[in-house]
């Protein structure tokens, strides 16, 4: 129960809640916490906030102050490698990562949370990489007191999530073979662009490349290639050029010829369109269409991490990547801050 008082009326009651103040440009928080004890030297800081009145606050049974609530959303929340360690702020927790890895989003049980009113949850987006101590959520119940059903209907919304609503996945650090085909590279016809590019992504996440092989558009030697880089331990494939339609263009048939399964070819992605995952037993296999020597980002930037958390790549997941998924070839990239792959 809230109750209405002056300020002279509240000296010597503990304050129900925060009270911000705003400093342009210098300061934003609480200048007086929930629990302090109002006192008489208070009264001018206060009335220079604009406060004349202040509650008193006494919840029922049926009620949750935003602080106590805030708390119990924020364990609800928190899958593996999400927590939370502060103290509610203004009855707001701060969701932070605790390991390195693949931030994840179950986003239909987040807005099962959310639509329950009174109580909210913003996050990052799913499918971020991030390190350990970063921001990735925050959540509160909005009013000051809110009613106890609110809060326990949505931690139950987020406990209904199989793997929780928050999560980061810890990603591998694989050893990477990387394929580069095509005669007019084999043959010194033109000068390779790929192995700098590849080398480079693979090793900003950890990855080693165990080794990096040119071939022609050869069904059979490259098949072969393939193979024998999983006999020398290779975790990951990538396979640059021989993507496109064109009939010299070889490498997703060589491929099918050592064996892959559950291809999947084009995406909804640009740049990437003409981009390939499959497996070639439990080994993923990534080709890279001719977009990657030129293009900032593409395609790859998107799939890469998650196929890192162990991720089943199907044509779900890429289906799910038309929406956000052109790039707007900005003179500077800003990558990942931009909407490419949101």
């Amino acid at each position: 129960m809230k109750q209405i008082v002056t300020l002279e009326e509240a000296i010597g009651l503990p304050l129900a809640h925060d009270i911000t103040e705003i400093r342009q440009g210098e300061f934003k928080g609480a200048a007086f916490r929930k629990g302090h004890i109002l006192q008489t030297l208070d009264l001018d800081h206060l009335r220079k906030l604009g406060k004349n009145h202040l509650y008193v606050l006494k919840t029922e049974d049926h009620e949750m102050h935003e602080d106590e609530a805030a708390e119990a959303l924020a364990n609800a929340l928190c899958g593996n490698g999400v927590g939370w360690q502060d103290l509610p702020t203004e009855g707001k927790i701060t969701l932070k990562a605790t390991r390195d890895g693949l931030f994840k989003v179950d986003v239909d049980a987040l807005m099962q949370f959310n639509m329950q009113g009174d109580v909210m949850c913003a996050t990052r987006h799913t499918n971020t990489m991030v390190k350990t101590g970063e921001t990735v959520a925050a959540t509160r119940a909005i009013p000051l007191v809110v009613a106890r059903d609110k809060v326990r209907n949505a931690t139950e919304a987020a406990l209904l999530s199989p793997t929780g609503v928050l999560r980061v996945i810890p990603i591998q650090q694989p050893r990477v073979s990387v394929l580069i085909t095509g005669n007019e590279v084999f043959y010194g016809l033109i000068k390779d662009k790929f192995e700098s590019i590849i080398t480079k992504k693979v090793r900003e996440l950890g990855g080693e490349i165990l080794e990096v092989v040119f071939l022609p558009d050869d069904d059979e030697m490259i098949s072969e290639a393939a193979l024998l880089q999983l006999e020398k331990g290779a975790d990951l494939l990538i396979t640059t050029g021989g993507m496109s339609v064109d009939p010299d263009d070889r490498t997703r048939h060589a491929m099918q010829k050592a064996g892959i399964q559950d291809i999947v070819y084009g995406t909804p992605v640009l740049p990437g369109a003409m981009f390939m995952v499959a497996y070639l037993g439990k080994i993923p296999v990534l080709g890279i269409p001719a977009c990657g020597m030129y293009a900032s980002r593409t395609i790859l930037d998107l799939v890469y991490p998650r196929v890192l958390t162990g991720e089943k790549i199907t044509r779900k997941e890429l289906a799910e990547l038309g929406h956000g998924g052109l790039c707007l070839n900005c003179k500077s990239c800003t990558y990942p801050v931009c909407p490419f792959g949101k």
